[in-house]
């Protein structure tokens, strides 16, 4: 048995909104487009709301089992599964998140070095970064949501590039609707696995929430908030960009803040991806206080000494990912994992987390 978090240590509900959509507005901001574009094209835009709609779901199922079990995802697994089996998930659980950081980290050190600084070099960067997540997680998870809320309302300035493009668009680009079978939207989903990937978070920082139940609503709002966001730039995106070009830009987020001119700076993109590097501390940050509280829950040990093992570790694979074409491999990787992990296995959990319940009950 758990003992109970003090007081001292919890959020408020309402933060839940800032934990959700501060996780999931990060660097798949800047590509996710020309992925979904290469697949359903003009209708990219649907698959953005369909993927929204399919996330709430999913929110709802978490909360569901989180509500009744009142702990995390290693109780969750523990009492599905049992001791060991229920251990081995949550281990594996873990490494995704251990995964995905590397995803993030990576991704955004490739755009320092592509837009800004050609010849930086992976390890200082990711090492100052590294640094500064250990600073963080180590103070705590009030620190963390501190850093997440900052996240979201410092860089809230950069929704405003977003409609500057509109004067150069053509919206007849979305055109014509609906052309695209069910089973090519549905395969358009996969490619936005990344992009809304944060929420799952859930399962390790509910604990941490005061009155957890009643903090549902927001992470939908959080989720409402980053699909809003993620239309408004999809619909911008197939509008500016002509099909053809589109799949060929890497990152059509940036190729669309070029067009920014300011009295006081040229290249508004230098500004959008160092004002990036807010958005991704917190994400990054979250991500290692999720891991290393998984390992420290399931053997006993010092969430500090964990960190410092998990920081190496992805200080390391940061360094073996040297070129353009074995980053993309990774990144396709984690989004094939991604999209199995958010879209099938929480299902398959809450379906075998209630057919465990209903059994112990009888």
């Amino acid at each position: 048995m758990k003992t109970a978090i003090k007081s001292e240590f919890l959020v408020s509900p309402f933060l839940v909104l800032f934990l959700v959509h501060g996780m999931q507005y990060g660097v798949g901001v800047l590509s996710f487009q020309r992925d979904l574009a290469k697949i359903v094209g003009q209708d990219a835009w649907i698959s953005i709301l369909v993927t929204g709609i399919i996330v709430h779901i999913l929110i709802w199922m978490m909360y569901t089992m989180l509500n009744k079990d009142k702990g995390d995802l290693m109780t969750i697994h523990q009492r599905t599964f049992g001791k060991w089996l229920g251990n081995l998930l949550s281990l594996l659980f873990i490494v995704y998140v251990l995964a995905l950081s590397i995803t993030v980290l990576r991704s955004y050190i490739e755009i320092v070095q592509v837009w800004m600084f050609p010849l930086l070099k992976t390890w200082p960067f990711a090492l100052v970064m590294l640094l500064s997540v250990y600073y963080v997680v180590s103070s705590g998870f009030r620190i963390v949501t501190g850093v997440c809320f900052l996240a979201v309302m410092i860089p809230l300035y950069l929704v405003l590039t977003y409609f500057v493009p509109i004067e150069f668009s053509n919206f007849r680009n979305l055109l014509p609707i609906f052309d695209h079978s069910l089973s090519e939207i549905a395969k358009s989903i996969k490619g936005t696995a990344l992009a809304y990937s944060g929420f799952e978070f859930l399962f390790f920082y509910y604990p941490f929430i005061k009155q957890p139940e009643s903090s549902q609503k927001w992470a939908h709002f959080g989720n409402i908030g980053t699909t809003s966001l993620y239309l408004l730039i999809m619909i911008v995106t197939l509008g500016f960009f002509d099909q053809g070009y589109l799949n060929k830009v890497i990152w059509p987020t940036l190729m669309m803040w070029k067009i920014i001119k300011l009295p006081f700076v040229e290249r508004f993109e230098i500004i959008g991806v160092t004002s990036w590097a807010v958005v991704m501390l917190p994400i990054i940050c979250l991500m290692f206080w999720s891991a290393s509280r998984g390992i420290k829950e399931m053997f006993k040990l010092k969430q500090r000494s964990v960190l410092v093992i998990l920081l190496f570790i992805c200080l390391i694979v940061c360094c073996l990912l040297i070129d353009r074409e074995s980053i993309q491999q990774y990144n396709t990787f984690m989004g094939t994992i991604g999209f199995y992990t958010l879209f099938g296995y929480i299902p398959f959990l809450f379906i075998c987390y209630h057919i465990r319940f209903i059994m112990r009950g009888k």
